[in-house]
């Protein structure tokens, strides 16, 4: 009848079945529930935590549950090691991701005390009420998951065989939306590095399969050095994949959420012929974190939309 495609966000993960459970749950049993398995809607998901990080996170509950007191819960799970630029343009892609994060210095960040948050904080990060040690993990994951991937950079965890992190991850991709089990209408729900790595394979790989829709939750693509790093595919004027997405794509987004704050409405630098064609939709999650895909996707917002796209 129909299939949607996730694909993940930045940090660890519990293994790819669980995660997946764990989101079409989370969908079921929201305000506005939309149960996929009894409504005929297949799924799948691309999943790529296994290329950064040596074994998958075993602690369920930090995200099936609204605790925010482990690095796990807010997207810090895997303890991400410090990224080593190995170019100039590596380092301004790093230092200018970083200072929309945090205006802390490199010492301040790697310090083992707590950092004192200055009275006006300048960085998306620092306005989130968590204690820093929990914070400073995500930071951590954030740079390296998403240098790595634009970058491509040849890597595997715990002295594994090196594989180019990009082109593996759009292998992964472009085989899902290739998959037997895939149905029409067929939407594309994406999170966080996931909305990078969906809308890279979607606008700049000819081979890739169309689908009839896409979302992107808590997205990263306002950025400017994200944007300089899909280029010369993207431009502004020109950014929708209308080549490959032949319907809607909705763009939902919540002002705190550190990940997509500083940039978070998608249809002015993502055109279609000069034409706003992105549905930008603002939602308000809950609790300090707001990046968590678990709180977009009990949003009434997400599944009125998703119910949409599905034709439902």
């Amino acid at each position: 009848m129909a299939h949607v495609t996730f694909i993940h966000g930045i940090a660890n993960k519990p293994p790819a079945p669980e995660l997946l459970r764990i989101w079409r749950n989370t969908i079921a049993n929201a305000s506005d529930p939309l149960p996929l398995g009894d409504l005929g809607v297949s799924s799948s998901l691309v999943y790529w935590a296994d290329l950064l990080y040596e074994q998958p996170e075993t602690d369920l509950f930090a995200y099936e549950g609204v605790l925010e007191n482990t690095p796990e819960a807010i997207d810090g799970g895997g303890d991400a090691p410090a990224v080593t630029p190995t170019s100039p343009e590596e380092a301004a892609f790093l230092e200018g991701l970083r200072r929309k994060m945090t205006g802390l210095s490199d010492l301040e960040l790697e310090a083992e005390d707590a950092p004192a948050v200055p009275p006006e904080p300048q960085g998306s990060l620092e306005r989130v009420p968590l204690p820093w040690f929990i914070k400073r993990r995500f930071l951590k994951a954030f740079l390296r998951d998403v240098h790595h991937y634009l970058f491509d950079v040849e890597y595997a965890p715990g002295g594994g065989t090196p594989v180019p992190i990009q082109q593996t991850i759009r292998r992964r991709f472009l085989d899902a939306l290739e998959a037997p089990a895939v149905t029409r209408p067929h939407i594309v729900v994406s999170h966080s590095m996931g909305t990078v790595i969906a809308y890279d394979c979607l606008k700049r790989l000819p081979d890739c399969t169309p689908v009839d829709g896409l979302i992107t939750l808590g997205s990263p693509l306002g950025l400017d050095e994200v944007q300089d790093k899909l280029q010369p595919e993207w431009t502004r004027s020109d950014g929708f994949p209308q080549a490959k997405v032949s319907g809607r794509w909705a763009n939902l987004f919540d002002r705190l959420d550190p990940v997509c704050g500083f940039d978070p409405k998608l249809a002015n630098d993502f055109r279609r012929g000069g034409s706003a064609a992105v549905e930008d939709t603002a939602v308000q999650n809950d609790g300090a974190w707001r990046h968590s895909i678990t709180k977009y996707l009990r949003q009434p917002a997400f599944n009125r939309t998703l119910r949409g796209l599905l034709r439902l």
